[in-house]
């Protein structure tokens, strides 16, 4: 395999035939679109990514960025690879043709990014962060600020960032103390510390366009006291050029274990009198907007984990294949040859395991992504509607399912390395390394299980948590007299009835004690996650079955690697988080009851 990157037939049997992504050029924003100019950007996206941005990934890990004279220093690989991405166009290639992009539906356009992300997520990281701050821009900014600072980071000239999180306050953003004071002129002086910025200093690009959270002087207390400001690290003039710096200084880079080529900045506002800002949005209410930035950050996150767990099996994939060692159980003669160590039945199993998971968790983000689409351009109210709210309930899932179990595809990649795994001269303690930080950032499995279990399922009366039930069934009674399926049907069918169980004793206990309700939020993340993943194992089945039968576009090998992939999940994997049901319907005490003073 020339590049361990994505498995393409895997990638075009979840796009066209599980997914049938051609039906969106119904929509008339792609009506100029077809499978050819799908395939050709992926095509050109997984050209970029294996020939410029794969062969430097090694190198920013083992020479990561410095600081050094006031300044970041960072390998020359980094910005030729971002002005390649700038050049094709695939930086924008979910954006206007107006706007020069390549107007992609969102399942082609994060494919393309997912397979920059698995050949280096940190060099990719620069542009997915400045794309995401673009687009919260174009959704809530003004015309001014769409024009002076959203369009150069679509052309690539800008970068952006999100600044939330400082030193004392983590993830509790109601709780941060950065200030924002009006100006006479309309503007802000904000001033704070703000610290774990990704990619908050560099020299790749003109300008960076940081967009920070504030509190203004009358702020009501907490979340709901929130601004959300553009504070560019150089000011810009009303005719596109750079004006003086601006009062955002480096204070300093954070070393990481792993995702090393992306600079983790803290970052200093208003040391000489205050950075100036400008208000996004609506005062008092920049969670709402920097939630649009969050939330796409989050399924980046995951799309993220999957393509890391992906390359770290096709990797041990190539490894297993071509490293010989022992025998098999029943060869007693030692002068008989060596056999790979795919042969192995264990071997087998952690690589089962692996593909279950990253093929699992792909199918989960292009799922997720179809939905943004139908979401902004179904000429369907009730459709759109719909999307909408199964997008924003999947969320947390499709950010955390991925970065908790991709990064277990990680371990087990290095597993099937041996001693060799880890060690430094193999990738795929890297790609471990790297994934390590994605059950953290933008939320962690905890954070994202209380968002599901105590705002998502609960939303719009359940109606959405109900919509996706709906899905299920439909799924389950499609398999149910499939004989190769019917079996596994009948494994999703009993988690199905556990998590609806289990989320009916919840929900009824959140009235009365919530935080006794959301202590084991993680796990019903977990049961959640496996049943939703689960479900689309079965609809891969289902596609996989029609190709056997029909003769699909791919080997009958590939299909029955599916068939088989969906068996390990749905006996192997479903269980596991679901044996624990009870210690979710019953909402145990134990985390709450142990004595601070007992561990």
């Amino acid at each position: 395999m020339s590049q361990k990157i994505i498995n393409t037939d895997d990638l075009a049997f979840l796009l066209y035939e599980m997914l049938d992504i051609e039906r969106f050029t119904q929509f008339p924003r792609y009506e100029d679109h077809s499978r050819d100019t799908f395939d050709a950007a992926i095509e050109l996206a997984l050209k970029v990514a294996s020939e410029t941005f794969a062969p430097h990934n090694r190198l920013c890990d083992e020479d990561e960025p410095r600081f050094e004279n006031g300044k970041v220093v960072i390998r020359p690989e980094v910005s030729e690879a971002l002005a390649v991405l700038r050049d094709t166009g695939l930086m924008a290639a979910s954006q206007d043709y107006e706007r020069g992009g390549m107007q992609l539906p969102a399942a082609v356009s994060q494919t393309c990014i997912g397979l920059i992300k698995g050949a280096n997520v940190s060099t990719q990281a620069y542009a997915g962060l400045t794309i995401a701050a673009c687009n919260l821009i174009m959704a809530h900014g003004t015309d001014e600020q769409k024009q002076r600072y959203a369009e150069p980071m679509m052309a690539g000239r800008f970068f952006g960032t999100m600044c939330l999180t400082e030193p004392h306050a983590g993830s509790s953003l109601g709780d941060i103390k950065s200030r924002a004071i009006p100006q006479d002129d309309g503007t802000y002086r904000i001033s704070g510390n703000k610290i774990f910025i990704s990619a908050g200093d560099h020299e790749l690009s003109e300008n960076i366009v940081h967009l920070v959270l504030a509190k203004l002087p009358d702020a009501p207390p907490g979340a709901k006291g929130i601004s959300l400001f553009i504070v560019p690290k150089f000011l810009v003039n009303e005719d596109g050029s750079l004006g003086e710096r601006n009062d955002v200084q480096l204070a300093g880079l954070i070393h990481k274990m792993g995702y090393r080529g992306t600079t983790s900045t803290m970052l200093n506002f208003g040391e000489k009198g205050g950075a100036v800002g400008y208000l996004v949005g609506e005062p008092h209410n920049g969670l709402a907007g920097m939630f649009h930035m969050m939330n796409e950050a989050r399924i980046g996150v995951g799309l993220g984990s999957v393509m890391l767990g992906y390359t770290g099996y096709l990797h041990a994939l190539e490894y297993a294949r071509e490293r010989t060692q022992g025998r098999g159980l029943a060869e007693r003669d030692p002068n008989t040859p060596m056999i790979p160590l795919v042969q192995h039945a264990d071997i087998r199993r952690l690589l089962l395991a692996q593909k279950a998971f990253v093929e699992g968790g792909l199918s989960l983000c292009l799922f997720s992504s179809t939905l943004v689409d139908e979401k902004k351009h179904s000429p369907d109210a009730a459709v759109r509607e719909e999307a909408a709210g199964l997008l924003d309930l999947l969320t947390p899932i499709v950010k955390s399912w991925p970065s908790q179990f991709c990064l277990e595809a990680n371990s087990l990649a290095i597993q099937v390395h041996g001693g060799y795994g880890y060690t430094r001269e193999y990738p795929v303690e890297q790609f471990y390394r790297d994934n390590r930080l994605n059950p953290i950032h933008e939320g962690t499995h905890g954070i994202q299980g209380q968002d599901l279990l105590g705002r998502k399922v609960t939303m719009a009366g359940g109606r959405f948590y109900q919509s996706l039930l709906t899905r299920i069934r439909a799924t389950l009674d499609e398999c149910a007299n499939v004989a190769e399926l019917k079996a596994n049907a009948e494994l999703l069918s009993a988690a199905l009835s556990t998590v609806e169980e289990v989320t009916e004793a919840l929900q009824a206990m959140k009235k009365s004690e919530p935080d006794r309700a959301l202590a084991n939020a993680y796990l019903y993340m977990e049961c959640f996650g496996h049943l939703v993943v689960g479900w689309l194992w079965l609809r891969q089945a289902q596609a996989a079955l029609r190709g056997l039968q029909n003769g699909g576009e791919r080997p009958a090998s590939f299909y029955q690697g599916k068939l088989n992939a969906c068996d390990y999940f749905l006996r192997y994997e479903l269980p596991k988080p679901l044996a624990l049901a009870e210690v979710l319907r019953s909402a145990d005490r134990t985390t709450l009851d142990m004595p601070l003073d007992c561990f």
